[in-house]
């Protein structure tokens, strides 16, 4: 690797910014049950400290997305959250809406046959939308559990007409009272629904941003894709039509299993960014395309802080490798179809060694070399698990403690 290779990746990272999730610090379960980390934040500024001490150790992550439900009281002024934020050295990120956990949306929320669930659905929306404002964020992000589990349960229909209408109304809102900010419509093939889910691929996911309006586009979770699915190339095609507002990194083996990201498939990974960083060549951009990237990671197994640290240092490691493909000798290689030299310009970037090049941009920015070393010696996980777990106690919050 030259100079002008490590000049390149660091002028690529001061450029990416990581968006870190407030539920990705807490304890979270599957459908069996949830298993509990002393260490694991229970509180709304226990979640904005760890995500400052992420961002403190890698220097890329300066927002945090928010639950509403999860991360607001009801009642609450959210500038209060905002300032909980700011004071560990975080800014509130993208705003996610709650329309799957309450009863009434047991058949759907905007689909749902229901007339008020759906317009309970739409209220908590709006709701979102003047919290989205309130504390100076610019995105909101739309996740549906909606779907059916059986043939002729619902009309498919009559419910792709309800939620395009919905998406259309927050749109609309979101453009006359939240100026500036940007709809991101996230898609799933199945879960928690079986049968069918009513956003259930990135083609629907555009379908229902373009009617919805011009500033609604695409959100790709890395682990919402049935197996096999060629991700880049959906990246590609959606980042091509002006779509692609951002993604969800995770990692999966069989289905959306939340690890952590590169931990089963990092090639797929940088292929991802590959294209981001091609299209940007293809088009001679000064910088690359404004893509939100943002982490969606729950951790049962894994201390919390650890896999945030550790799915950050990889993403800026693949994302650094991606910058260093030779585009001109890529781009002789594909117009002389030269398959094997096209292949190899990737393989060499991908097994390129970028640690020299990030510890650079790392010491330039005042950051460890290592930041995953300096918290896992550091002890903070241990020291904030009896923390934790004695203020826990002493609220009358039974859990089961490794250090009681």
């Amino acid at each position: 690797m030259n100079n002008k290779d490590i000049r390149q990746i660091r002028s690529a990272l001061d450029q990416f910014a990581i968006e870190l999730p407030s539920w990705g610090f807490a304890d979270t379960g599957t459908r069996f049950g949830k298993f509990f980390q002393d260490a694991a934040a229970s509180t709304v500024e226990e979640k904005f400290h760890d995500a400052g001490l992420v961002h403190q150790l890698t220097g890329a992550c300066p927002t945090v997305a928010v639950h509403v439900l999860w991360d607001f009281e009801p009642g609450e002024d959210p500038k209060k959250v905002a300032r909980l934020a700011k004071k560990h050295g975080v800014k509130v990120g993208s705003i996610n809406p709650n329309v799957f956990q309450d009863q009434a949306y047991k058949l759907g929320s905007f689909c749902s046959p229901d007339k008020a669930a759906r317009d309970a659905a739409i209220k908590h929306s709006y709701d979102s939308i003047d919290i989205g404002k309130a504390v100076g964020s610019k995105l909101m992000t739309m996740w549906l559990a909606d779907g059916t589990n059986y043939p002729g349960q619902d009309s498919i229909y009559r419910r792709k007409r309800d939620l395009q209408g919905a998406l259309k109304k927050i749109h609309d809102r979101m453009a006359k009272q939240w100026r500036g900010s940007t709809l991101l419509i996230e898609y799933k093939p199945f879960e928690p629904a079986f049968y069918h889910t009513d956003i259930a691929d990135w083609g629907m996911a555009a379908a229902f941003a373009r009617h919805a309006g011009t500033k609604a586009k695409v959100l790709v979770d890395t682990g919402h894709h049935l197996p096999g699915a060629n991700i880049e190339h959906i990246v590609a095609f959606l980042l091509d039509e002006g779509m692609l507002g951002g993604f969800h990194f995770n990692d999966r083996k069989y289905a959306d299993d939340d690890l952590t990201l590169g931990s089963i498939d990092p090639y797929a990974m940088f292929r991802i960014f590959d294209q981001i960083a091609q299209y940007a060549f293809e088009r001679d951009l000064k910088k690359l395309p404004d893509v939100a990237y943002m982490v969606d990671q729950s951790h049962n197994l894994k201390p919390k802080l650890e896999a945030m640290v550790q799915t950050v240092m990889e993403a800026q490691s693949l994302f650094a490798k991606a910058q260093i493909v030779d585009r001109k000798a890529l781009a002789k290689a594909q117009a002389a179809g030269d398959i094997v030299a096209a292949e190899r310009c990737l393989k060499q970037a991908y097994e390129a060694d970028v640690t020299p090049a990030l510890a650079k941009w790392r010491k330039a920015n005042g950051l460890p070399v290592d930041p995953l070393e300096e918290l896992r010696s550091s002890g903070i996980v241990k020291k904030l698990g009896k923390e934790r777990a004695a203020a826990r106690r002493a609220r009358g919050e039974v859990q089961a403690s490794s250090y009681a």
